[in-house]
């Protein structure tokens, strides 16, 4: 295989999962909280090609050598947390956060004995809800997510909700409760909605359900590194806040994607032809007769 069909088939794989990426951000576009993925690209292998030494006569500035690409891969594919347009819904249980942070929820699932085991994740979707508890004797309910998961609170606890209580929830995150029926009965103090700051996006996980999760191997002190728990200490600088009767719409530009789109279709179809090419001229090499 000569070096345009090496050079053109490893640069049309990196083409084509930039494909899928844009195809993902695209349809993506009206997903509430969703981050687009941007790709960064680097070469396989440059190698310098030597002329023949004849090539090097007086007064030429050339170098003897020129570099030979073999094509390129996708290094990363990192998300872009760059802040999306506030929508108000005037519902009071829907909630924006302004800022580089997350919503901390934890998702129940049961393990291989029926057993619930409890895992973290984090989404920027504050579209939430108030589920009942799942103890029939309790006739409180708790903050949740439209799937379900709980919201966690700062203590590391769901917020528990009761029945008949409306919410207000201040911008750094405090849930207060007031209730319906007596309106002459004091606001009660629910707990604070724990927000965490993204300070390495590139290793956040997308594991669906609009989702972000971490390896397996972090400890918790490298999760701290990764996604900072907000506290009324360092929230001076790059605050973070919590806005309620708002929900975040995508940060993908439509028309941005689509110029890419375009782009590296062109990309794609120029390393087809290179491709086609090439073996048009072995074919001709191999049909030759002397």
């Amino acid at each position: 295989m000569n070096n345009s069909m090496i050079n053109s088939s490893v640069s049309m794989k990196a083409l084509q999962q930039k494909l899928d990426l844009l195809a993902n951000n695209i349809s993506n576009v009206n997903t509430t909280g969703y981050k687009r993925k941007e790709a960064s690209f680097q070469d396989v292998l440059t190698s310098v090609k030597q002329q023949p030494q004849n090539f090097q006569k007086e007064g030429r500035l050339t170098p003897l050598g020129y570099n030979q690409g073999w094509g390129s891969k996708l290094v990363e594919a990192q998300l872009n947390m760059e802040q999306g347009s506030l929508q108000n819904t005037a519902n009071p249980l829907d909630f924006a956060i302004e800022g580089n942070g997350l919503f901390e929820i934890a998702t129940v699932t049961l393990n291989a004995n029926n057993e619930p085991v409890q895992t973290i994740r984090w989404t920027r979707n504050g579209a939430f809800d108030v589920s009942p508890s799942v103890d029939p004797g309790d006739p409180d309910g708790y903050l949740t997510t439209k799937d379900g998961h709980y919201i966690v609170g700062a203590d590391n606890n769901p917020i528990r909700v009761p029945v008949n209580h409306r919410l207000t929830v201040q911008p750094d995150g405090t849930v207060i409760a007031y209730n319906e029926v007596d309106r002459s009965a004091p606001s009660t103090e629910l707990g604070q909605i724990k927000t965490v700051r993204v300070v390495r996006p590139q290793l956040l996980q997308q594991v669906g359900d609009n989702l972000y999760a971490l390896a397996a191997d972090i400890t918790p002190e490298q999760r701290e590194e990764i996604l900072q728990t907000v506290t009324a200490g360092n929230n001076t600088v790059d605050p973070i806040t919590v806005r309620q009767g708002f929900i975040e719409q995508s940060n993908v530009n439509l028309s941005e994607e689509m110029t890419e789109l375009v782009m590296v279709q062109r990309a794609f179809q120029l390393n087809s032809r290179a491709i086609s090419s090439a073996d048009q001229l072995m074919n001709l090499a191999n049909n030759l007769r002397v």
